[in-house]
């Protein structure tokens, strides 16, 4: 009777491990390249904030490099991400009685370029926008520009990667 219960119990097991072959926690599922790369995002938005391209082609690279197992390249890779910041706007959200402004919004905007050499199917262009709400009275630098920088890229560097590798 215990043999029994093993037996069942290792089958069911198996055929619980066995059928989760391509899944995994990102959503990805099975990638069909080995490698990518991460073109330099120029600048190209009106009002320039500098350092900001650098900052983001690093960000996107760092979250492909840490929910997947692709190897980075500099050419030739099998999946490529290249395009430019288009837009970089501060703007006032809500008015004071004074007619100053009571929130401040950041909104940036990437165009971007996928390429994938395996499936040329899955090629697009297509803007990524988010943005940072902030006090109207801060001004928007050092410590507050850069959370509201990590905010906005860690938003849009998940939205390029779902939209290019998560196939939910």
């Amino acid at each position: 009777m215990r043999k029994k219960i093993q037996l069942i119990f290792s089958s069911l097991l198996l055929l619980i491990v066995s059928s989760c072959g391509i899944y995994n926690f990102t959503g990805t599922g099975k990638i069909d390249a080995s490698s990518f790369q991460v073109n330099y995002f120029f600048n190209n938005a009106l009002l320039v904030e500098p350092g900001i391209e650098r900052t983001f082609t690093v960000k996107l690279q760092d979250l492909i490099q840490g929910q997947t197992n692709l190897s980075l390249t500099n050419s030739n890779g099998d999946l490529v991400y290249e395009g430019e910041i288009v837009d970089y706007r501060i703007s006032p959200m809500t008015a004071t009685a004074n007619q100053l402004a009571a929130q401040s919004r950041l909104s940036i905007s990437i165009n971007v370029r996928f390429s994938n050499k395996n499936k040329p199917e899955e090629d697009f262009e297509k803007r990524f926008s988010h943005f940072y709400d902030y006090p109207g009275q801060s001004q928007l630098t050092g410590a507050q520009l850069n959370t509201a920088l990590d905010e906005i890229f860690d938003r849009i560097t998940q939205d390029i990667f779902t939209a290019s590798l998560a196939k939910w």
